[in-house]
């Protein structure tokens, strides 16, 4: 029960974090769907998805802890790093992609620091 109550708030504190720094920042949101890199950009994230599928079976089969929590925040690094790339090259003008690089910052250091809160055990 307290891990979904912190996962919801961790969720919160994303979607917070990321409406004040588009405020902060007066950025327009586009999608990347919407501009010339919708196809780069759909067969990147299948790539990387295709990649991290092939090798979540590695994973699972150790049994570590630390491993899998690494595996995954090398999943969300490379998937919200081609977002940030795709926006900063197809959304020109636009700052959109520091939000991302700053979502990208506090998920990782919230990911490495989770087995730090006790109150998830």
């Amino acid at each position: 029960m307290n891990f979904l109550a912190f996962l919801i708030f961790l969720i919160i504190v994303m979607f917070l974090l990321e409406k004040i720094t588009v405020k902060k920042l007066r950025i327009e949101k586009i999608r990347i769907s919407e501009t010339s890199g919708k196809n780069l950009d759909r067969w990147g994230r299948g790539i990387i998805l295709l990649i991290f599928l092939s090798t979540l079976w590695f994973v699972i089969d150790s049994n570590s802890d630390s491993l899998t929590k690494f595996y995954f925040m090398t999943y969300l690094a490379l998937l919200l790093g081609f977002q940030a790339i795709m926006e900063f090259v197809f959304i020109k003008g636009s700052k959109q992609y520091i939000t991302t690089t700053i979502l990208l910052l506090m998920s990782l250091i919230i990911m490495y620091n989770i087995d730090k809160f006790t109150f998830l055990e």
